[in-house]
């Protein structure tokens, strides 16, 4: 009886075990700076944990619980940082709220309540420097927006533009309020020589002595849009459209990566932004090679005739270079459903990676998550987007019950007269460790060799009755299966 009990207490394990549903993503909670910290500087870059098994994080930040007022539901990918592009106020309660893009394409909206007290800024903010076009550059787009780095602790910018040093012919002294770029509202001159200041200010003062900064604009002479074309009503832009991302990772272990355009155009250019903010031309071709982590520029344009003349239109993108390698599977866990097993696949690693279910080939999907896998043996395969390598894992998800004989009929004939684990090809890749059979009082009769012939319904030489035995099963990935079966004479 003693037995019994102890195979009682197996089935009450196995039984909640595979009744219990996996827990839902935990919101993360900030952990720089810690939720009711003080004294934060305004210039602040606010950290999460990292949350597996998700798709993407969204911040909103306000200035009171719930609060929007500051941002709306950002999306910030897969990067569980953000800085405040402008800053935020001064001497202010920020509330911080972080949701959830869950892999099964829902959004998970978390409501806990963390904040901060940011600084009282008592200074003038520092000076900045151009972002686009960067000091120094030649042949820049007469029609583009004129960007620039924030000024931590800054509030607003003045703005001057002319075509000589201390010039503003073309924009003089305007504030343009608290934001990192602004439009000029006409083109500027073609090929000349374009002298920048910009003073940030917060309410202690203006930055001093911010040094001019000095560009040199492209031959002009042709309206690259965006317009209406006058026949269909369409806006029409004559440059390419720049598909290119943010960011693109490299191998952190090889000696260069290629990098090819994404964009459909006509021709391609690719710069380094060096440490004193000027460029160094890399490539004019469609692809660039490589091995320095950083911040570059993707130029795309195409070729316009006009008055036989040949123009570009162009259109660029400053993008930063990050460190990419092959994928460390951590965990993976199984919920079980009545359609299957939905698997969540855990990895550690600076790369992009892509996921793949008992295939190296795929096809590879972006969310780590599956759903109605079958019962039995898979291997798991995450590879790195950027080609930085490919790792693999088998899992057994469970026994199954099928594989186990509901009945067997010892009599000598032949035909059935054995008790044992299918070893029919479907089930090839099953490995049991052990098998135990029962009898109906939980006394332990025998242990069979998963590899023998299997059980003849005797003890000790001694044929057993007619009757339900029960067994315990175990594989090599320590997963338990109990049923019962029938021994029919």
């Amino acid at each position: 009886m003693e037995s019994w009990g102890k195979f009682k207490k197996i089935l009450v394990l196995i039984g909640l075990a595979s009744g219990t549903c996996a827990l839902a993503q935990q919101c993360p909670v900030i952990n720089a700076p810690t939720s009711g910290s003080a004294n934060v500087p305004v210039d602040v870059m606010i950290t999460w944990p990292p949350v597996s098994g998700i798709i993407g994080y969204s911040l909103t930040l306000g200035t009171f619980p719930g609060g929007e007022d500051i941002l709306t539901r950002r999306s910030a990918g897969l990067t569980n940082s953000f800085i405040p592009p402008v800053g935020l106020p001064e001497n202010t309660r920020i509330y911080v709220t972080i949701s959830m893009f869950l892999g099964d394409g829902q959004f998970l909206f978390c409501n806990q309540e963390m904040y901060f007290d940011t600084e009282d800024v008592t200074t003038p903010p520092p000076c900045t420097r151009l972002s686009t076009p960067l000091a120094g550059a030649i042949n820049a787009d007469n029609e583009a927006e004129i960007s620039w780095d924030y000024a931590p602790t800054a509030t607003g910018y003045r703005l001057s533009l002319g075509t000589s040093p201390g010039g503003n012919e073309i924009l003089d002294d305007v504030d343009v309020g608290n934001r990192l770029s602004y439009n000029p509202p006409q083109n500027l001159p073609p090929e000349s020589d374009i002298y920048v200041r910009i003073v940030p200010y917060n309410e202690n003062g203006t930055a001093g002595s911010c040094r001019e900064e000095q560009f040199t604009t492209g031959a002009g002479g042709i309206d690259c849009g965006p317009f209406r074309d006058p026949i269909t009503g369409q806006s029409v832009r004559l440059g390419p459209e720049l598909t290119f991302p943010d960011a693109v990772g490299i191998c952190l272990d090889a000696l260069a990566t290629p990098i090819r355009a994404t964009d459909n155009a006509d021709g391609y250019r690719w710069y380094r932004i060096n440490n004193d903010n000027t460029e160094t031309l890399l490539s004019e071709t469609g692809e660039v090679f490589l091995s320095d982590l950083g911040l570059y520029r993707h130029v795309a344009y195409n070729l316009v005739e006009q008055n036989g003349s040949t123009y570009e239109c162009a259109v660029d993108r400053i993008f930063r270079v990050i460190p990419s390698e092959s994928p460390t599977i951590t965990r993976i866990t199984s919920e079980n459903r009545a359609n299957g097993a939905n698997l969540n696949i855990e990895v550690e690693g600076s790369g992009n990676y892509e996921y793949a279910l008992d295939s190296p080939d795929g096809p590879y999907r972006d969310s780590p998550s599956f759903e109605g896998v079958p019962m039995g043996v898979h291997t798991i395969y995450v590879r790195d987007r950027n080609g930085c390598g490919t790792r693999e894992k088998r899992i057994s998800l469970g026994l199954p019950e099928e594989a186990f004989p509901k009945f067997f009929t010892p009599n000598g004939d032949g035909v059935n007269d054995f008790w044992q684990f299918d070893p029919s090809p479907l089930y090839a890749d099953i490995r049991l460790q052990s098998i135990h059979i029962f009898d109906r009082y939980g006394m332990l009769l025998v242990q069979i060799d998963p590899q023998s012939q299997g059980w003849d319904g005797k003890v000790n030489g001694r044929s057993l009755p007619a009757s339900n035995y029960w067994f315990l099963a175990r594989d090599d990935f320590d997963n338990e299966l109990t049923g019962y079966f029938a021994l029919k004479r």
